[in-house]
């Protein structure tokens, strides 16, 4: 089975749409699935429409997550997963036609991490801010990986270090790349063209990235011996 994580929050604008077209989308994977959504920290109706979409489509289970944030509800929604292939990913911008090739990729490739790269951003401050911090955490913790922040993102169950992340904040994806690189786990980075929202705005600021970058230069140092 397959387990994708998406979590949720303040989306209760577009979190219906999300799922349906979800729905709609990964029958073509011919594989069985659950959607795990994650509501954690909203202040609108998200938690109550995702228990309602639970209960409307038997693949949809809706686990909120204690408090807010991005690594805290990823890693709430894969402790809760029961699939044998394990996937995460953001509800706001998910593309189904491309989470369903990431998806094919990784049930092809079953012993490799699969994970978007996306090609375009909606602005140069953001193309220039994702360049800035991809090259930051390639030379900091000598990866390969082109885009940290890329998802879905989607890898077996075997690879338990990644069920082992510890972040609660937006570097979860950081150190998810991090663990790849230390445990050897092969990654493969599906090109994705996709800007597409579904709702809401972009959290990213010149204050999140100034969090992202010094808190990539304190995930380095404080791995130093």
């Amino acid at each position: 089975m397959i387990s994708i994580v998406l979590p949720v929050h303040d989306q209760a604008d577009h979190v219906e749409r999300v799922v349906s077209d979800c729905e709609s989308a990964l029958p073509r994977v011919n594989h069985p699935y659950e959607l795990i959504l994650v509501p954690n920290g909203c202040r609108d109706a998200s938690e109550d429409l995702c228990a309602a979409l639970a209960g409307r489509f038997p693949a949809v289970r809706s686990r909120p997550a204690a408090r807010a944030g991005w690594g805290h509800a990823v890693r709430h929604g894969l402790s809760e997963a029961g699939g044998d292939l394990l996937c995460y990913t953001n509800s706001a911008r998910v593309n189904p036609p491309e989470l369903v090739l990431v998806l094919l990729y990784a049930l092809a490739y079953p012993e490799v991490v699969v994970k978007a790269n996306r090609k375009i951003r909606e602005s140069a401050f953001r193309r220039l801010g994702s360049l800035a911090f991809n090259l930051e955490c390639r030379a900091l913790f000598d990866l390969a990986t082109w885009d940290i922040n890329g998802t879905p993102k989607v890898f077996p169950r075997s690879f338990s270090r990644l069920l082992d992340l510890t972040r609660d904040d937006d570097l979860i994806d950081t150190e998810f790349a991090i663990v790849c690189r230390r445990a050897g786990y092969p990654v493969i980075e599906v090109p994705v063209i996709s800007t597409r929202r579904y709702g809401g705005r972009s959290t990213t600021s010149l204050r999140t990235a100034g969090r992202l970058f010094t808190g990539a230069f304190r995930m380095w140092r404080a791995a130093r011996p």
